[in-house]
């Protein structure tokens, strides 16, 4: 490593990695320092993606992908299935080979990436982050940056150094674990997610197929039902039930942040991308491509800063994601609050409604109408939703 650069991206996942590709297609000098030992590793994620999300920064290919899902079947607690009709595809992926990808396309525009490398701090002049330090093979390192952006996972370290407030409330974390299953019969292009308090308490559980058998099967539950039952005694629950003779070839728990996106993700010479920012769809909890979203728009911000030597540009970065995902999240964030009001008896009903439909109008806006005709006190929060 050098000791100085134009722009540092702290954390090695999709949103950093697609950052310093556009900030080095845009001319700046860039490094990437991961902490784990290689990209991509752990996995921390339900892995699925829609085919229009994944187009604009890479092409589907076989070596990443590991099913092509076309439709969804949507479990109420009674065991109602519906299938809405759903348009294009989407993809299950692996994600330790979708992400080696990202960092290798980012290399190919000349970013350097480091892995190893654990940042301890940011530093500060004037009122403005200008680098960070770095313990790096047993070494504190300390390096100089017009610009850092920290894609550092959710309540990021780099942005509570910087001064920046990225705590999420408990009501706004959800609880969740996966496993990755083999052994298992589901079908390979379709996604299940099945609802209710027994499944998952304020939240779900998914099926996503990955070939062969296997599939990542997991749950996100509501702050306070984990505080009554953990998220794993769900999951394990469910196992038990649906898969038992399921093997088990990984497992994973931790916190999802359901929250709005922070109201301001730059200040002088650091911008936050992905979970650090809080770029989270707040009702599905999928942040793949939102946070590689994020991180082309702070690339490019990145590079036109440094280009120009105007450090009032990243307020660019800012306008610009609230222009587009940023409004669309403020509205998902209000949805959740209207969904969180479902209790099992209102699934069941919104379910047997849709069934009865023919199978061509059985779509996803049939479903959000069977849920305000069955709710009818949900009227008032569908009209806040779209009118405020």
């Amino acid at each position: 490593m050098k000791d100085s650069y134009d722009v540092v991206v702290v954390g090695g996942g999709p949103a950093g990695t697609t950052a310093a590709r556009f900030a080095a297609m845009g001319g700046a000098d860039v490094l990437v320092l991961e902490k784990d030992r290689e990209i991509g590793v752990p996995v921390r994620c339900g892995e699925a993606v829609d085919h229009e999300g994944i187009i604009e920064f890479i092409q589907p290919d076989k070596k990443f992908v590991a099913a092509e899902i076309r439709n969804f079947k949507l479990v109420a607690p009674d065991g109602t299935v519906v299938k809405p009709l759903i348009e294009g595809v989407g993809y299950v992926l692996d994600r330790r080979v979708f992400d080696y990808e990202l960092a290798r396309l980012a290399a190919d525009e000349g970013a350097e990436i480091v892995t190893k490398a654990y940042v301890d701090s940011v530093t500060r002049n004037n009122g403005r982050v200008d680098g960070v330090t770095v313990q790096y093979k047993g070494d504190r390192i300390r390096l100089k940056s017009k610009i850092v952006i920290g894609a550092d996972g959710v309540e990021s370290r780099v942005g509570r150094w910087a001064g920046m407030n990225t705590t999420v409330s408990m009501h706004d974390m959800e609880s969740a674990a996966q496993v990755t299953a083999a052994n298992v019969n589901v079908e390979d292009d379709t996604c299940l997610f099945y609802f209710g308090e027994k499944y998952a308490p304020g939240g779900y559980l998914w099926v996503f197929p990955k070939g062969n058998r296997t599939a990542n099967i997991g749950l996100a539950v509501a702050a306070d039902q984990s505080r009554k039952k953990h998220a794993l005694k769900f999951l394990e629950e469910f196992m038990e039930k649906k898969f038992p003779d399921a093997s088990v070839l990984s497992k994973l728990a931790g916190g999802v942040p359901c929250a709005e996106t922070l109201e301001e993700v730059s200040m002088p010479g650091l911008m936050l991308v992905g979970d650090a920012a809080h770029q989270v769809n707040p009702v599905s909890g999928g942040g793949i491509i939102s946070g590689m979203i994020a991180g082309k728009m702070a690339g490019k911000v990145a590079a036109d800063v440094v280009k120009k030597n105007d450090m009032s540009l990243l307020r660019d970065y800012d306008q610009e994601w609230q222009k587009s995902l940023g409004a669309r999240h403020h509205r998902y964030y209000k949805i959740k609050k209207v969904i969180y009001k479902f209790r099992d008896n209102d699934l069941n009903s919104i379910a047997a409604a849709m069934s009865k439909l023919p199978e061509s109008e059985q779509t996803l806006g049939a479903l959000f109408k069977q849920a305000v005709i069955k709710h009818p006190t949900l009227i008032v929060d569908v009209m806040k939703l779209f009118f405020s």
